[in-house]
């Protein structure tokens, strides 16, 4: 029986809600993780639907030793004045070699750190990204595509793409997976495929 890996999501206040429920859904059902909500300071936090979440723990690195993976969900907070700061947490994860991901303006998070000084990766447009970190290491790695990047170890999304940044992100964590990851694949397209 493979290890079982962990997976923190990192919500704050006004998270996007469709941005994770592909992720966390797929991860534990199809992949056996186990999913751990995070908030900067463990205390509940509201996403855009209104919906209250309260976290398992806080975003401390030091609470958290156990992740194997994180995720970055979006929020109009990232963007905002103050946003938190989880540059510990997210370095932790990176420097033992874990999976740190972000969606939307969660991917702002990852810019602040540095951590896509040398990884390709995307977010809601290369305007959008500079306008908001201004010369951040890596600006010259930006991919202009609608779907999510992965480059090492490190995955980014723009916020209209759920589906690839669960599918970018479990490939990255499960690259021995190829069956489920494929299937996993050929269910979303499906869905598209069909629709339009």
């Amino acid at each position: 029986m493979p290890e079982q890996k962990t997976i923190g999501f990192l919500f704050i206040e006004g998270f996007a809600d469709w941005e994770y429920g592909l992720l966390a859904a797929s991860a534990v059902e199809w992949f056996g993780a186990r999913a751990v909500s995070l908030a900067p300071d463990g205390k509940p936090v509201t996403g855009i639907s209104g919906f209250r979440l309260t976290p398992d723990r806080s975003a401390e690195a030091d609470e958290n030793n156990d992740l194997d993976a994180i995720a970055v969900i979006g929020s109009d907070e990232w963007v905002g004045k103050a946003p938190p700061d989880v540059a510990g947490l997210l370095n932790a994860v990176a420097s033992r070699g874990g999976v740190v991901g972000g969606i939307c303006a969660g991917t702002l998070a990852l810019a602040r750190v540095g951590l896509f000084e040398k990884a390709r990766h995307t977010s809601n447009g290369r305007d959008w990204i500079n306008g908001h970190e201004a010369g951040y290491a890596g600006d010259s790695n930006y991919q202009d595509v609608p779907h999510a990047v992965a480059d090492g170890k490190i995955v980014s999304a723009p916020g209209s793409g759920p589906g690839t940044f669960a599918l970018a992100f479990l490939k990255t964590l499960y690259p021995e997976r190829g069956n489920d990851l494929a299937q996993m694949r050929t269910l979303f397209a499906k869905e598209y495929a069909e629709a339009s």
